[in-house]
C-alpha cells in the first residue's frame, strides 16, 4: 500500500463514524418522538396541582384549627402560607427533575 492509500483509508474512518452516529441519532429520534403541546400542558397541570393541593390542605387545616381553637392567631393564614411554600418547593423539585431528564436525553442524542 502506498502512503496515499493509507492516508485515505485512515481519513475515511472518522467520517464513517460520524455518519453512523448521525444515523443512530435519527433512528433514536424517530423512536422517541419529541414531546408536543399536550406534554407541555400536562407538565403545567402537574406543576399547578403540586402547588394547589398543599395550599388547599393547609388552608383547610387552618380553618378547622380556627374553628376548634379560636384565638388571637389566624391559623388559616399561617397554614395557607406554609402550604403555598411547600407547594412551590414541590413544583421546583418537579421542574428540576424534568430539566435533568431532558438534559440527559440531549446528551444521549449528542453522543
Amino acid at each position: 500500500m502506498t502512503n496515499e492509500t493509507k492516508q485515505t483509508s485512515q481519513d475515511s474512518h472518522p467520517f464513517a463514524t460520524q455518519v453512523g452516529a448521525k444515523a443512530a441519532r435519527k433512528l433514536k429520534a424517530k423512536r422517541n418522538a419529541t414531546p408536543g403541546v399536550w406534554f407541555g400542558l400536562g407538565m403545567m397541570g402537574m406543576i399547578g396541582w403540586s402547588v394547589v393541593i398543599p395550599t388547599l390542605l393547609g388552608t383547610a387545616l387552618g380553618l378547622w384549627l380556627d374553628q376548634r381553637y379560636p384565638g388571637g392567631r389566624s391559623w388559616t393564614l399561617a397554614l395557607l402560607v406554609a402550604g403555598l411554600t411547600l407547594g412551590c418547593f414541590n413544583a421546583w423539585y418537579w421542574v428540576v427533575k424534568e430539566d435533568q431528564a431532558m438534559r440527559n436525553e440531549q446528551e444521549d442524542n449528542d453522543e
